[in-house]
């Protein structure tokens, strides 16, 4: 099962491409980066492009996305939350399941602990994908970690599923 994963942002939007399975292989993974002094809006779109272009490019049959938690910065929740929405937007649009993981279910399916810290989730991301090094950036890495915590999570559960 190909897996998208995906770390919602407004300025740096994380994905990770697995093939899911007993043993996850990685496929691709990177960034989307939007320009700061562009507006909100242009920002969205190209965050909605760009996924619309990764579903396009390598036809995920499942997209899994970490949900939002509490942000100290109650003014950064609300464009991560609406970039979250055109992710959203642009995945129902091309009829592909989405299913959602808090940080506490990501870092459970990775690491066992559910309160393990980033460089734990970013070691076992390294180790359950066989790679040579933690991918870079985070956002890539998180992403990762999201579609291997889908992978090792019943795919025939959909209570997680917008």
């Amino acid at each position: 099962m190909r897996i998208l994963g995906i770390d919602p942002g407004y300025g740096i939007v994380g994905y990770g491409i697995i093939e899911g399975g007993y043993q996850p292989k990685m496929i691709d993974y990177g960034v989307i980066s939007t320009p700061k002094e562009l507006t909100l809006p242009e920002r969205l779109e190209i965050i909605f492009s760009s996924i619309e272009t990764l579903i396009a490019s390598y036809n995920p049959e499942v997209i899994a996305i970490e949900e939002l938690f509490y942000f100290r910065n109650q003014t950064t929740i609300i464009p991560v939350a609406e970039a979250r929405g055109v992710i959203i937007l642009a995945c129902k649009k091309n009829n592909i399941p989405i299913f959602e993981y808090t940080p506490l279910q990501i870092k459970q399916a990775l690491t066992g602990i559910g309160r393990a810290d980033k460089s734990q989730v970013q070691f076992m991301v390294k180790t359950v994908l066989g790679l040579e090094s933690i991918p870079k950036p985070d956002d890539a890495a998180d992403a990762l970690a999201v579609a291997i915590c889908h992978a090792q999570i019943n795919p025939n559960l959909n209570n997680n599923m917008v």
